[in-house]
């Protein structure tokens, strides 16, 4: 079985790690919500919710760690010794990591980006390519690198296609619940 996971920190951006997790469910993929730190998560929009876990090295286990953005939860994310070691390990044993938004500044710090194709919120590409380079930010909603086993990200904005993304990494066949969710909808309007 499929396992996924999304690193919850406090300050993340809410809608995206809970699109990734309520996405994944859908469709039936194990995801599980792992705190930082502490169960109990307060949101940069003040949304409280509770993860099922705490971040250990089991997540050296999971098919995909996937690490939503929002300032204060990517410093809290990208300054964790533990979180960063796991993710060093990941990265090491060619398995899949994704980040949106600010998270890939985490990435950067980890020394995921090295040499990687990337995206991000708009302006951060400038901190990242100062750590980074020779990786290469590319202007798209989505980025996935296969030869790093990296997807990245936009925004809040960008958060169904970075789940759906992930599904489609892991194999799994998007389409219907892309038009049960009337994403498929939204970007032919989005093209009209």
């Amino acid at each position: 079985m499929v396992r996924t996971a999304v690193i919850f920190a406090n300050g993340c951006e809410e809608i995206e790690g809970l699109s990734i997790v309520d996405i994944l469910r859908r469709l039936n993929i194990e995801c599980d919500m792992i705190g930082l730190d502490s169960l109990d998560i307060t949101g940069g929009h003040n949304i409280r919710f509770k993860c099922d876990k705490l971040i250990s090295n089991d997540l050296l286990n999971y098919d995909m760690v996937a690490l939503p953005g929002g300032m204060g939860g990517t410093q809290l994310l990208a300054s964790n010794i533990d979180l960063q070691n796991i993710m060093k390990k990941r990265f090491a044993n060619k398995k899949w990591n994704a980040a949106m938004c600010a998270a890939p500044l985490a990435f950067s710090k980890f020394g995921l980006l090295k040499q990687a194709n990337y995206t991000c919120y708009p302006g951060f590409e400038k901190n990242i390519s100062r750590e980074n380079p020779q990786a290469t930010f590319v202007d798209d909603l989505t980025v996935i690198d296969n030869k790093n086993k990296l997807i990245t990200s936009r925004g809040p904005a960008t958060a169904m296609s970075f789940a759906y993304a992930i599904a489609q990494t892991l194999q799994c066949k998007t389409a219907e619940i892309e038009s049960n969710m009337l994403y498929t909808y939204l970007l032919k309007k989005s093209r009209d």
